[in-house]
């Protein structure tokens, strides 16, 4: 089976769903098929490009076998609503005049945000004469309504109306979450279009889960410091304020906030930490990957937080890795989200609403002193996490893509 994936994040990009696009690639290679990758130069979550990226138009890649057809697009250094608009459309753009000049697939996958890709795929199946499955990893319109970012008008309903043509229009619709796939049928899609494609982890053996002494040895942490770590995108949608106003009201001092990672609203956490002259709570960088082992092996628990009223429109894939790791969670969710429901099933943390920063410095204090029962919750998520092992998420969904290109 020939198959193009087409989506704006790739390798090198090391948050968010870059990584997930490069594992269905590789995975597909692995299989037999013959896949490329149409996508942008890397920029994502710092949304700089590399310097010497910054002028190409075009480029193909070879990383780990698979082509990678990288499009110039524009990226902002202000991160308004409008600026994010002419971010996509450029992509869009370039990649639309890109996807043409390919040899036809058999099929493609067409990952969402940006929305309006599903647009430019529906046109260009049309000339290809070729089906493509709509994988969405993000609600967009949804999650901008809920957060403020968009209100209603006849712009939003004219996204909503592009999104709806994608799922007409697409030969199979997937999502990460049950959430998500509830979400789609409330649109109209009807069942037998529907995908669960979730994202998935690769699972570290657990003997060689490192303990975090040199992390902890190299950032200056004690070893009874109980460290609470946020890793990955810094953006609005995380609602990261909250923490860092719940680290003013925590009063026990072994308790320390790590906040690491690059996003439209880092420099906003940055101030933040130094206005409110905080000492039990700091920003890191990305960490490479030895870096990052070491960090979680070193966190006591793990932070998962979302803004209020996005927890219908995207499901944090942070958590897979805190789980695959045993650490337990405190989620920060819309008690209707699927985030706070699965914490709860799983048995591997608790979460607070919200907009609730008094709730967070009291949980983390009353967590702080019960260690037996976050290694009983490390334990159950290990378990719970194991269902998105990689192999069998991806091979479930290579399966169904042979169906949806027949």
């Amino acid at each position: 089976m020939r198959v193009i994936v087409w989506g704006i994040n790739y390798e090198p990009e090391v948050t968010g769903i870059g990584p997930h696009n490069t594992a269905l690639c590789e995975f597909l290679l692995a299989a037999g098929h013959d896949v490329e990758m149409l996508t942008t130069f890397c920029y994502y979550p710092a949304w700089k490009k590399l310097p010497a990226d910054r002028w190409k138009l075009y480029r193909t890649d070879r990383i780990n076998g698979v082509p990678v057809h990288r499009c110039w697009h524009f990226v902002p250094d202000r991160k308004n609503a409008l600026a994010r608009m002419v971010h996509e459309l450029s992509f869009i753009k370039t990649s639309f005049l890109r996807f043409l000049t390919l040899r036809r697939p058999d099929l493609f996958v067409v990952v969402s945000p940006p929305l309006l890709l599903g647009l430019a795929a529906w046109l260009a199946g049309a000339i290809k004469r070729v089906p493509f499955v709509f994988h969405v990893q993000d609600l967009q319109p949804d999650a901008a309504v809920g957060l403020g970012m968009l209100k209603k008008s006849r712009f939003t309903q004219l996204l909503y109306e592009f999104e709806s043509l994608a799922y007409r229009k697409a030969a199979r619709v997937s999502g990460i979450s049950a959430d998500m796939l509830e979400a789609f049928r409330r649109k109209g899609v009807p069942q037998n279009k529907l995908i669960y494609f979730p994202n998935s982890i690769l699972l570290p053996d657990e003997k060689a889960i490192t303990d975090g002494s040199r992390f902890r040895e190299q950032h200056g942490f004690k070893s009874d410091d109980f460290l609470a770590l946020y890793s990955g995108n810094l953006g609005v949608k995380h609602g990261l304020e909250n923490v860092l106003k719940a680290a003013r009201l925590i009063k026990d001092p072994r308790i320390k906030i790590i906040l690491c990672g690059e996003g439209s609203n880092r420099e906003a956490l940055e101030y933040a930490i130094r206005e409110y002259g905080l000492k039990n709570a700091m920003h890191l960088p990305l960490q490479p990957d030895d870096g990052y082992r070491e960090m979680l092996g070193a966190a006591n628990l793990c932070l998962v937080t979302q803004q209020k009223g996005s927890g219908h429109a995207f499901f944090p894939s942070k958590l897979l890795n805190a789980l695959a790791y045993g650490k337990p969670v405190l989620s920060v969710a819309d008690a209707v989200s699927e985030l706070a429901r699965v914490v709860k099933d799983g048995g591997f943390g608790e979460n607070v609403l919200p907009d609730r920063p008094e709730d967070i410095a009291l949980i983390l204090e009353e967590l702080a002193r019960a260690p037996d029962r976050l290694a009983a919750a490390g334990k159950a998520g290990r378990r719970y996490v194991a269902q998105f092992e990689r192999a069998g998420v991806l091979g479930r969904f290579v399966e169904k893509l042979q169906f949806a290109g027949e």
